[in-house]
């Protein structure tokens, strides 16, 4: 069995500044940092998933950022094994892996590890695919709360990755979803601290409005429309993400540039307090304010 990796780990909701602090941390450490952000695999969208800036990205060597094409998926197993392979060789070369990111279920992944789920039969996610595109997100999410209820109360019913994900392993498998969690064998992937970056809705709203106002001036609208040249597919992983969904919805003349505008902040600020409920119920999590980036060194090098 592979001794767990040392690592630091930086969390919170979107919009709370885990790049900048990410950065500090990374700096003082003498780290590099690796992506622990779902949405900002795709390459397709670094305005709209927030990712670090070349700028940025220059201050300190960064992984696993970018590399994801729109019309193809990654769970948390592949970008498992992606990430600790960057970050076994960031520790060969004497750096600190810093993951930094929004998704809860990468960091469940890496600090708990990951149930030892059997391949899923490629024919089925096929015919989900076409179910998908036939009948519609909905009647799929229906279908998994008769078939897992455990697990669909779990996830947002507007979520095509996780829905098909554990509808593929149910028809599979024959088991659910929740079952192959609570039964599969686990072990953690790494070891260190969970730092989240806690906020207060009432403070992170009116940022988050900014920040998106900053996106569509930066050219949110014509990077989805160069996206959606080259993958032209609605149902795509890629395009489930907030910002992109809306923002595809808006191309497709289902909605004006302000009305997308407006259900884009609703989405975020709506995702942004799931993900403050899911890193809240960590028992491994440390909380610290928005910018306080003396609490976080201090967490992490156990000050």
């Amino acid at each position: 069995m592979t001794d767990s990796l040392p690592v630091v780990c930086l969390a919170g909701p979107t919009g709370t500044g885990k790049t900048e602090m990410a950065l500090t941390l990374a700096e003082a450490l003498d780290g590099e940092i690796i992506n622990a952000d779902s949405r900002q695999a795709y390459a397709d969208f670094p305005i709209i998933t927030a990712q670090p800036t070349a700028a940025e990205m220059a201050r300190r060597p960064h992984h696993c950022y970018a590399f994801l094409p729109t019309d193809q998926k990654i769970s948390a197993g592949d970008w498992a094994e992606t990430a600790c392979a960057a970050a076994r060789d960031t520790l060969t070369r004497g750096k600190i892996p810093l993951f930094v990111g929004g998704t809860g279920l990468y960091f469940q992944t890496l600090l708990r590890g990951i149930a030892s789920i059997p391949p899923v039969d490629p024919t089925v996610g096929a015919r989900l695919g076409a179910r998908l595109a036939e009948e519609g997100l909905p009647a799929l999410h229906r279908e998994l709360q008769q078939l897992d209820a455990t697990y669909a109360a779990r996830i947002h019913s507007n979520d095509p990755q996780r829905i098909l994900r554990a509808l593929e392993v149910y028809y599979s498998t024959g088991r659910a979803f929740s079952w192959w969690h609570a039964h599969a064998e686990t072990r953690p992937l790494a070891r260190g601290p969970l730092i989240v970056i806690g906020a207060d809705l009432t403070w992170l709203t009116p940022r988050l409005a900014v920040r998106i106002e900053r996106m569509i001036a930066e050219g949110a609208f014509e990077e989805a429309a160069r996206a959606f040249s080259v993958c032209p597919d609605p149902a795509a992983p890629g395009w489930s993400g907030i910002g992109a969904a809306e923002i595809l919805t808006c191309l497709r003349g289902a909605t004006s540039r302000e009305e997308c505008a407006k259900l884009w902040l609703k989405n975020t600020r709506a995702y942004a307090k799931r993900q403050m409920t899911w890193f809240r119920a960590r028992p491994e999590a440390r909380f610290i304010a928005p910018g306080d980036a003396a609490a976080a060194l201090a967490l992490a090098t156990g000050a």
